[in-house]
């Protein structure tokens, strides 16, 4: 059976990504602060070796619009387009293709249906910066198949906040469930700091990731810290207890 081997909430906002390649003048004073807590976070997904990754993040009105919005989709297709002209020309992310993992997305689809989600897919499906720059900064060489979880967080209605976590608990045991000798990581990705008064509204310093291995027999692992009913798009990671979690609200 496939094994949950790490999960980890971080940031997508392209400016960290931007502010990270900056030089000279240009390169804000936060940004070194920033890459050495990225490289905490890429360091315990080595650590984590997995074959996979589930992705769960948001698209920003690039390919899903008000006339064709599901609440949550899984992308099933062989490989993914990625991020778009405006992410390009505003932040310097590069086009990518990512492969995907079809077998596992399947799974995923047919038991979430059968687990009470009525969960949306495509099989054709490009991809923005909630995937892609968590991707960039947590594992450069882009080399492991992906399975992309879009969430709707932007066109009301919205699902309730205590959907998101019956999904992010669904998935565990989805994943669990999947007959393959496979492990398989989870990331889930958000404006983690938007939202609360940490750390930029406050003028507090960002935590260090913790590279521990989470509670378990029902605890809350180290990234429940970071799921707020205010930022469903990360809400996967809630009581999510693999034996490597990270997390971060930089």
């Amino acid at each position: 059976m496939a094994e949950l081997v790490a999960v980890i909430a971080s940031t997508h906002h392209p400016f960290y990504y931007r502010a990270s390649t900056a030089t000279g003048d240009d390169r804000p004073p936060f940004a070194d602060t920033w890459v050495a807590k990225i490289e905490k976070f890429r360091e315990t997904l080595t650590r984590a070796r997995p074959d996979v990754l589930v992705m769960v993040g948001s698209d920003h009105f690039h390919q899903l619009w008000l006339d064709n919005m599901p609440q949550f989709l899984v992308g099933k297709a062989p490989f993914y387009d990625a991020n778009f002209y405006n992410e390009e020309r505003e932040f310097g992310l590069p086009r990518m293709v990512l492969r995907g993992h079809e077998e596992l997305s399947a799974h995923v689809l047919r038991e979430g249906l059968d687990a009470g989600f009525d969960l949306a897919f495509s099989n054709e499906l490009r991809i923005d910066h909630s995937i892609t720059c968590p991707i960039i900064t947590l594992r450069p060489q882009a080399d492991l198949p992906i399975v992309p979880v879009y969430t709707n967080i932007f066109a009301p209605p919205l699902p309730r906040p205590k959907r998101f976590v019956e999904l992010g608990r669904a998935l565990r045991e989805i994943i669990e469930s999947w007959p393959a000798d496979q492990r398989v990581a989870v990331i889930g990705t958000g404006h983690l700091s938007s939202n609360s008064a940490v750390p930029a509204s406050s003028g507090s310093t960002a935590p260090t990731p913790s590279s521990t291995a989470g509670p378990s027999n029902g605890s809350r692992a180290a990234t429940s810290r970071a799921v707020s009913p205010r930022s469903p798009s990360t809400a996967c990671t809630a009581r999510a207890t693999p034996p490597t979690a990270s997390w971060t609200s930089c």
